[in-house]
């Protein structure tokens, strides 16, 4: 049981206050009698709104269940649709003409374009390389990747062959973003600056090496002919770094576990190790004991002789949870658990103030900003009720308004729809849009669960509404004034060993208008970053600012079958497909407490997963059980043949717990079973409340 501490009428885990009273509240100057006080009102406050806004999620969508229900197997006419959906609320009319009034944001994120990394905080060392991937190292990046197209490095020492063709693609970029007047980089000997095209790309000097700048991104060589490397380069060039992730989302949401005190504890106490920049993790590696620490800041020195500095880490977001899930950490006076994103704000933020207040080693916002980023909202009025909860959080916590600024993540078909709307609810304090098609995709299978089966799940990303789904979002955010003021962002590339097809595909999004795009891992973002020296992202915005925003038509076409006839073997296959990608996460964040991790596919490639692959996995099978695509006992069937794969595949976990044979003792098991075969009941199709559930269950069992 756990023990809890009585604050202004709040009921809170007794460690959590601690930590609160102890190490967050005193620095920045917050008076902790105050504070609860405060908090315990907002908590009251926002809570009974909260509850109203899901309670309209309920109503809107069982209205939409019914709409569909009585037109079963009838195609979809969109004038009767959308008149549909505007009468009962679902589409709200468009706000006219504005633009964004955000203020004070910092140049990562307003006016520079490059990758972002999205990083659990429950994993204090992958936090600390993803803070310090600011900086990465192009060489290291082709040298260990599949990026390179040469031959694969030998194991057990250096590979001249492999180090000689890193070189070469190492200049080859370099004649690409910062090209040299009638010569090439591997024909420069190193001897006084180099001849540049465009002198102005240099600007700083430290150590004989260069500094230059090619569309707001850097690019470093380091230049030491007492270097393994150094001494057999005709210019002495050692390295070759780029300014890699410019932002990093440090998530303690869809990437984590998170479903008590003890997990919220951690979280909390990660986020403020990072905001101070005393966060360290010790760990053994090849024999030996190492430490891992924030990097500090870089300074050259100008052409005119002048130190200048610059950033050594990312600049770091903080994703809060959603609106839905509470958490027992803190108890309101009726007993019932707090809206967990109501914590995450004022927590989060609290720790956030030692950063306004200078308080940490090293600076995160030059600026003076706080930057949440807000998933799964559901239209402008959730967006409204961020804005307030926002605005009531810098009142507690005596900041400036507008100190807190926020990411909509546009994930959710309720908020694609709205998005203008949205953003003008947020209109002075947003930094951020995205797009995320596996939780998008969720929220569309499940909207229209009851419309009838939809298509195999690999040909959604075809479909046209996807296409208008991306296109409207940068229209959108251009049209509005984003661009120079906030970021408009991609998804991720799941995949990180497969740098080379990432490198191939994902020079779209920048080519799409978008100046951030999420990357899995740092080493994925030095590569990502030359994207950005190849396409100037905001002359790109500018070209697309004068095209036309994709009819909602477009958007709102559901991707349904039309009378399909697969066959067995198809239906077979999709159901295998989903089982094993659903098993081999459920497995993981049921039994491990992890929220994220590369986790093995159906054909063994490892896949970046987080909570939104799981969503669309188990509402696609629902979805299927509903209409009679499949049986409930073919999804078994399914559901058993994949727990013994995703067991083999885990085999080499000494602490992994099998599935297979132990279908009525695996939580896991029976935690994936209740996501398929509850899968059409859960609220909007999320796997939050069976998933907190089952782990808790768990934890209990274990005795933690």
């Amino acid at each position: 049981m756990t023990d809890r501490v009585e604050r202004s009428g709040l009921k809170v885990d007794a460690r959590l206050a601690q930590f609160i009273e102890n190490e967050v509240l005193p620095p920045p100057g917050i008076a902790v009698e105050t504070f609860w006080q405060g908090f315990a009102s907002l908590a009251d406050t926002f809570a009974a709104r909260n509850r109203d806004l899901l309670a309209k999620r309920d109503s809107l969508q069982l209205q939409i269940d019914e709409w569909h229900g009585a037109r079963a197997g009838q195609p979809i006419e969109q004038g009767e649709y959308q008149a549909f959906l505007r009468e009962i609320g679902y589409l709200v009319p468009e706000p006219g003409d504005f633009a964004i009034g955000t203020r004070n944001v910092d140049a990562e994120i307003a006016t520079m374009a490059g990758p972002q990394l999205v990083v659990p905080v429950l994993n204090a060392r992958f936090l600390l390389n993803a803070a310090n991937a600011r900086w990465g190292s192009l060489y290291d990046a082709y040298y260990g990747t599949d990026a390179l197209d040469a031959p694969p490095a030998q194991p057990g020492g250096y590979d001249e062959a492999r180090g000689a063709a890193v070189i070469k693609a190492g200049r080859a970029f370099l004649d690409q973003a910062v090209p040299l007047a009638g010569t090439s980089w591997s024909d420069w000997d190193g001897l006084g600056d180099p001849p540049l095209a465009d002198p102005a790309v240099l600007v700083g000097r430290k150590d004989g090496g260069l500094l230059l700048r090619n569309n707001g991104m850097h690019i470093e060589l380091v230049l030491d002919r007492a270097h393994a490397i150094g001494k057999t380069d005709k210019a002495g060039i050692a390295d070759i770094v780029l300014e890699s992730a410019l932002t990093t989302i440090v998530d303690l949401e869809d990437s984590v576990a998170a479903v008590d005190a003890e997990d919220k504890l951690l979280a909390y106490r990660n986020w403020l190790g990072v905001i101070r920049g005393d966060l360290a993790e010790t760990f053994e590696k090849g024999g030996k004991s190492l430490t891992r620490q924030l990097e500090g800041d870089r300074t050259w020195n100008g052409l005119d002789g002048s130190a200048f500095t610059l950033p050594g880490r990312s600049l770091l977001f903080v994703r809060n949870v959603g609106h839905l899930m509470t958490n027992p950490a803190i108890l309101l006076g009726d007993g019932s658990e707090i809206p967990e994103g109501i914590m995450d704000a004022v927590l989060t933020s609290a720790i956030s103030s030692h950063d306004i207040k200078g308080l940490g080693r090293f600076g995160n916002s030059r600026t003076g900003g706080i930057y949440i980023v807000k998933p799964k909202m559901h239209g402008p009025e959730e967006c409204a009720f961020t804005n307030d909860l926002f605005d009531a959080v810098e009142d507690l916590l005596g900041l400036d308004r507008h100190t807190v600024k926020v990411g909509v993540m546009d994930e959710e078909r309720r908020t694609s729809a709205n998005l203008a709307a949205c953003i003008h609810a947020v209109r002075d304090r947003i930094v951020f849009i995205n797009t995320g098609f596996l939780d998008r995709t969720g929220d569309e299978i499940h909207t229209s669960m009851k419309a009838g089966p939809m298509i195999r799940k690999a040909a959604i990303k075809g479909t046209q509404w996807i296409a208008a789904y991306e296109k409207r979002n940068v229209a959108i955010g251009l049209k509005h004034g984003l661009s120079g003021r906030a970021q408009i962002g991609k998804g991720m590339w799941p995949a990180p060993d497969r740098m080379a097809a990432m490198m191939e595909e994902k020079t779209g999004h920048p080519k799409a208008g978008a100046n951030t795009a999420w990357v899995p891992s740092p080493t994925a973002a030095t590569l990502h970053a030359m994207h950005y020296h190849d396409i100037d992202v905001f002359d790109v915005q500018k070209a697309l600012a004068a095209e036309p925003i994709p009819a909602l038509d477009l958007l709102l076409e559901v991707p349904l079958a039309h009378g399909a006839n697969w066959s067995q073997d198809e239906v077979q296959e999709e159901l295998d497909n989903n089982a094993q990608g659903l098993l081999g996460y459920v497995v993981r964040w049921i039994d491990a407490g992890v929220g994220c991790s590369k986790v093995p596919d159906i054909n063994d490639v490892g896949l970046m997963e987080d909570r939104a692959t799981l969503r669309i996995s188990s509402q696609h099978m629902a979805n299927w059980l509903l209409h009679g695509v499949c049986t409930r006992e073919q999804v078994m069937d399914s559901l058993q043949r994949m727990a013994a794969k995703v067991d083999a595949q885990n085999a080499g976990d000494p602490l992994y717990e099998p599935m297979a044979g132990n279908w009525d003792t695996s939580y896991a098991f029976q935690a994936a079973c209740d996501l398929v075969f509850k899968g059409g009941d859960q609220p909007n199709g999320y796997t939050e409340p069976l998933l907190h559930a089952w782990r808790q269950k768990k934890k209990a069992a274990a005795g933690g």
